[in-house]
């Protein structure tokens, strides 16, 4: 067992009605879709696995680059897709885990040590380094999400994976903690607790999707993983099995959608369409020679359509899903990072099934690209199969085995109230109401 296995065994409870029977719930509030997976536990030969049971998903409203902006619509988005994956498991669910892709979430170094007694490195120890370091860490307006514990040392030996059963004067770790600024994350708590649902966690959305899409050789070997959502791209970099980095852009498929929308004088519903039935990140021989008809906005000149050719619309489409990959290859780059991972690139998030994208991508990035939908999860239908679904389905998987975190329950927000949340049942049927409470679960 790893020392990372500390901290899997100290979690919150994720379903308080139906935590006996070894059930989650995962929901991922994005700009496009809300989407809720309703999981349970099998046991199998190779240990546990995640079976979606449930899953509800709803067009997104309220929510802009990942960002809640109207707490009304959002709110009732989220309670739609929840109780639709409750009727569907049969089970009412009280508390979610929920994917972050808002805040400007950023990666950042930590590095600790501490003197030993003379004696046997027990779990103790490793976890009153984490303790301390964690304690002194703060960044202003910003909420640690996730700390990773990624390599340990002993006096001058490092690159320890697990210090237990050592012995040394002084035992240190390096950890990889993810920030994200505090509004956001306020704001998406409120909408959750007006639909009357606990928050047992939160994941970076990079993350979580890494967690489904990626392989464990990409995992151990080296991969980087872009998830190429409505309103933010979000990247993560695994290596030696841990998440080394993560970074975003706020930049996605719905502003490809209004670049179309602009530059052929279409509706943006119209645009959308267009994108999904003709577009492509490469030019063809024949897209000149191929005219697609453009609805008018509001009938303009007395006609409800227009005639285009299709390198028209490629030709809108390409140059802001290569601006999008440059943005996070300089970012990554800059990060020191960029080489870490290998030669691996994994596309997922609804914008990667844009015809073309994993060549455009294997330009811009020199790297191998192919592109993933969520894996490790059983019971997940065609419907919710595709890499728009990645991240949900990530963050059921680690739900399922547990986070290999130090600080794997809610974020802690300093200066919020603690008031009781009514549970449902005293609430009624009504889910509208109270003062939302933060949780601290370290360790």
């Amino acid at each position: 067992m790893s020392v990372f296995d500390l901290f899997r065994s100290r979690q919150p409870s994720a379903v308080s009605g139906a935590k006996a029977q070894g059930v989650c719930a995962a929901l991922d509030v994005g700009s496009s879709k809300i989407a809720c997976f309703i999981a349970r536990t099998d046991q199998t030969i190779a240990g546990p696995r995640p079976r979606v049971i449930g899953v509800g998903h709803q067009s997104s409203r309220g929510v802009r680059a990942g960002a809640v902006v109207d707490m009304d619509a959002a709110a009732e988005a989220i309670r739609s897709a929840v109780e639709q994956a409750e009727r569907m498991a049969g089970i009412a669910v009280n508390a979610v885990t929920v994917t972050l892709s808002a805040g400007q979430p950023a990666s950042t170094r930590l590095a600790a040590e501490i003197d030993l007694p003379q004696r046997e490195i027990t779990e103790r120890e490793p976890r009153r380094l984490l303790d301390g370091a964690l304690a002194e860490f703060e960044i202003e307006d910003r909420v640690v999400l996730h700390a990773i514990p990624l390599s340990w040392s002993v006096d001058d030996h490092r690159g320890i994976k697990d210090p237990r059963g050592m012995f040394g004067k002084t035992l240190g770790v390096e950890v990889h903690v993810i920030t994200a600024a505090i509004g956001p994350l306020r704001n998406l708590s409120t909408c959750i607790e007006r639909c009357h649902l606990d928050l047992k966690g939160v994941v970076a959305t990079p993350y979580a999707s890494g967690l489904s899409a990626l392989a464990d050789d990409e995992v151990k070997l080296g991969a980087t993983l872009i998830d190429m959502g409505a309103g933010a791209t979000t990247a993560a970099v695994f290596a030696e099995g841990a998440l080394l980095h993560i970074d975003a852009v706020p930049v996605g498929g719905s502003h490809v959608t209004s670049d179309v929308a602009r530059g052929l004088s279409t509706p943006l519903a119209a645009a959308e369409r267009l994108k999904t039935l003709y577009g492509s990140a490469l030019d063809s021989p024949e897209d000149d020679q191929q005219m697609i008809e453009v609805p008018s906005v509001s009938g303009e000149n007395g006609a409800l359509y227009d005639s285009a050719p299709r390198s028209l619309l490629n030709s809108i489409i390409r140059p802001r899903l290569e601006e999008t990959f440059e943005l996070i290859r300089d970012r990554l780059d800059a990060a020191g990072v960029g080489k870490t991972s290998g030669r691996r690139l994994v596309l997922t998030g609804g914008g990667a099934q844009l015809p073309g994208a994993a060549e455009l991508a294997a330009r811009v990035f020199g790297k191998q690209v192919r592109i993933a939908g969520p894996c490790g999860v059983s019971g997940l239908g065609d419907a919710v199969s595709g890499p728009a679904f990645s991240a949900v389905a990530g963050v059921v998987r680690r739900e399922t085995r547990g986070a290999a975190e130090a600080i794997a329950g809610p974020p802690r927000l300093s200066g919020l109230p603690l008031v009781p949340r009514r549970s449902r049942t005293e609430a009624g049927s009504g889910r509208a109401g109270s003062m939302w409470r933060w949780f601290a679960e370290s360790f």
